[in-house]
């Protein structure tokens, strides 16, 4: 029998555990769901035990339903959300729930570390804007605000690598995953102790730094006690959900681009020399040699997601889109922003807020809808744009995660951006790329050209309508607008 290969998410809201085979065909799938708290304003945290025991209980289900022996799973890549900073202690504890991407609680200590050490000097080495989303400050909003927690830390970790850690015994920083630290030298790929110092933070709380698709670690009897993989199977560093899902979708040389419709949104443009511009993100791909340029926007998939839990909990996910349909192109000058948690790139403003602007008496739920969805298309365009004036141009976009199964939203989102999008098996590309690094570490596959051949095949495209551009460029030109005109006004709440 042909070896199986484990993918592992840790996403915002569940766990996703697959199996693939050599081809990329799932062969057996599992979630569970976590929740998120919120426990003050500006504030979102999960607790990394629940990630862990979503993962055990997620691999046992899909284990026992699919009647597949552990023994045929040659080893197990993991990836997770961004910017998390989970305290370990020496004796293995989780410390406290861990701030999230959407977490924005550092803000102050964020200004701080720009006055005192330069806004640009810290830029110049980390090649990312220091926002309070990020890991690094909300280290130091440990060091401030829970100091007795901070002194029992022994090192930080990052989502997929604490769920390594739980598999392996393994303390490890993913180099994707490293960005997230300012700390880090984009450059070298390597910390930069000065700038540690400089910052407040202590070196040894610091993993060292692995290879995405490096073996950190084989699964302990423990770890196979409480998830039911098999003791010895090998384990890999794994990385960022954006950076595994664009491996997933193929993307893996220079100037190919992944749309990501997940919880968040946002796109991955693979790059090979280095790019920076301080209102995108910068990291390693999980691909060695390559960094992604990425823009990550908090409106994706959790803005359907929203309006589906808040607003219509009677209609499903498809009756939503069924909605959005009866809307034309533009809402008919309804325009929504996707700000519900701040934004993240390009703006970068914690207090920037969703709007509904253009509301009247003949608005119906299906403009709504529609409108909400093309704020997040908006915010895709917006994102490319920055991007090609920082020089990375994005031509055909690789499509991924639960939105890209609407094929309404992703024409909207070439419409609106004007490029043209490919879509793999969307659902599958993020812990397809987390088990395409277990595969060749393991040796399913020679190399990463062979991972992406032999798995990833495009099941539609979608070309931009240029019959309705003009109704998108004008409902873009009222987006940006809008912010401009109420950004001092979000200034206050």
């Amino acid at each position: 029998m042909n070896p199986l290969i484990l993918g592992i998410d840790i996403g915002t809201s569940a766990c996703k555990a697959a199996l693939f085979s050599p081809d990329g065909k799932v062969v057996a799938q599992e979630s569970a769901v976590y929740k998120v708290f919120y426990p003050q304003k500006g504030w979102a945290e999960q607790n990394p035990d629940d990630w862990w025991n979503a993962v055990c209980a997620a691999l046992r289900a899909m284990l026992e339903s699919s009647g597949i022996d552990s023994a045929d799973i040659a080893g197990v890549g993991i990836d997770g959300q961004s910017w998390a900073a989970i305290p370990l202690s020496k004796d293995g504890k989780c410390l406290c729930n861990t701030p999230i991407w959407m977490d924005m609680r550092a803000e102050s200590i964020c200004l701080e570390l720009k006055k005192n050490i330069g806004e640009d000097k810290i830029f110049e080495v980390c090649g990312n804007p220091l926002q309070p989303a990020y890991t690094l400050p909300k280290i130091l909003w440990y060091k401030q605000n829970r100091r007795e927690m901070y002194d029992k830390t022994d090192k930080i970790l990052q989502s997929n690598s604490y769920i390594a850690y739980k598999l392996t015994g393994a303390v490890t920083q993913d180099i994707c995953q490293a960005y997230g630290l300012h700390c880090f030298d984009m450059r070298a790929g390597k910390w930069e102790v000065a700038l540690c110092g400089e910052m407040g933070i202590n070196r040894g709380l610091l993993p060292e730094i692995f290879p995405c698709h490096a073996v950190v670690g084989e699964v302990t009897a423990e770890a196979a006690k409480a998830c039911g993989l098999r003791a010895g199977t090998p384990v890999v560093a794994g990385g960022l959900d954006a950076a595994c899902g664009a491996l997933g979708a193929g993307v893996l040389h220079a100037g190919q681009t992944q749309e990501q419709g997940g919880q968040a949104g946002g796109m991955s443009i693979c790059i090979d020399k280095y790019s920076s511009d301080p209102r995108l993100i910068l990291s390693y791909h999980v691909v060695p040699g390559k960094r992604l340029l990425q823009g990550g926007s908090v409106g994706g998939g959790g803005i359907m997601r929203w309006l589906g839990e808040e607003l219509w909990s009677d209609l499903s996910f498809r009756e939503l889109d069924g909605e959005a349909k009866k809307a034309p192109a533009g809402s008919d000058g309804l325009v929504f922003l996707p700000y519900m948690s701040g934004e993240r790139s390009p703006i970068w403003d914690v207090k920037a807020k969703g709007v509904y602007y253009g509301l009247d008496f003949a608005k119906t739920r299906g403009h709504m809808i529609r409108a909400g969805m093309e704020g997040a298309a908006f915010a895709l365009r917006h994102n490319l744009e920055v991007a090609e004036n920082a020089g990375a141009k994005a031509g055909r976009l690789r499509a991924m995660g639960g939105a890209a199964n609407s094929r309404l939203w992703t024409q909207m989102k070439a419409d609106i951006t004007g490029n043209p999008i490919d879509v793999p098996s969307s659902d599958k590309a993020t812990t397809l790329g987390a088990a395409m690094l277990a595969g060749v570490a393991v040796g399913v596959y020679r190399d990463f050209d062979e991972a992406v051949g032999k798995t990833v095949q495009v099941t539609r495209s979608h070309e931009p309508n240029e019959s309705e551009k003009p109704v998108y460029d004008a409902g873009f030109e009222i987006y940006r607008e809008l912010y401009l005109h109420l950004k001092d006004l979000m200034q206050r709440g």
